[in-house]
């Protein structure tokens, strides 16, 4: 096992690991055990007891978080005529159709989100295998796959953050950066919550919500109490 640098250290002997803080102190220890030398984003981990097998239990969609998450995204738009045009006066950053996918199939990455209207999927679907490992795979659920373009570029622009249930149940989402007011982080920590609670599947069996923690890209975890919501 790695040996702990001081720093990480000194930043876990200021949590108690057997003990669940209010929303409001997790947050501020969050911050204050931030190891890192930038200005690291400060994300939220669920352990929930579903089972991403079923189908029903595939917890997936988007938010828009009321602070933004502190970086701006850069959005590349598959659509063509009007759409495209619609897209570019959004602030998309690339907007394209064929060109696109030769670029990103000779290894071109430079974006974080695609967005891509229902008639362009075909083209897109060419890409499943190298956009589908890394997350980038437009969706119906996630309000990427769309013909309303404008209202897809913005929302992601204002700080749109996407979920989802991974193989073990876990949801991991970022609620902004280090250098965020507590308030602000709590803000968004919250709106991130609600729509957490409010995707519960109905067959979904047991203490809904297992675990919940907040850490920051190198920090330690610190366990929050699900009741101080």
């Amino acid at each position: 096992m790695a040996k702990k640098s001081k720093k990480m250290q000194a930043a876990l002997a200021k949590i108690d690991k057997n003990k669940h803080y209010l929303v409001e102190e997790a947050v501020v220890l969050a911050k204050e055990t931030n190891i890192a030398k930038f200005d690291a984003t400060v994300e939220v981990a669920y352990r929930l007891s579903v089972d991403p097998k079923k189908a029903d239990q595939q917890i997936r969609g988007a938010v828009v978080l009321p602070n933004g998450t502190g970086k701006t995204q850069r959005v590349l738009v598959f659509a063509k005529g009007e759409k495209a045009k619609e897209a570019e006066a959004a602030g998309a950053d690339f907007v394209g159709e064929d060109d696109l996918v030769a670029k990103i199939n000779q290894g071109w990455f430079d974006f974080d989100v695609v967005v891509a209207t229902p008639d362009m999927m075909a083209v897109v679907g060419r890409l499943g295998r190298v956009l589908g490992p890394k997350g980038l795979m437009p969706n119906p659920k996630t309000g990427t796959v769309t013909m309303d373009v404008t209202k897809a570029v913005e929302e992601v622009k204002a700080g749109k953050v996407t979920y989802r249930v991974d193989k073990a149940g876990n949801v991991h989402a970022p609620i902004g950066k280090v250098s965020f007011a507590v308030s602000k982080l709590i803000e968004n920590f919250k709106t991130i919550h609600d729509v957490i609670v409010k995707a519960k599947p109905a067959s979904a069996k047991g203490t809904y919500i297992k675990n919940l923690s907040v850490t920051t890209t190198f920090g330690p975890g610190v366990h929050v109490d699900i009741a101080s919501f």
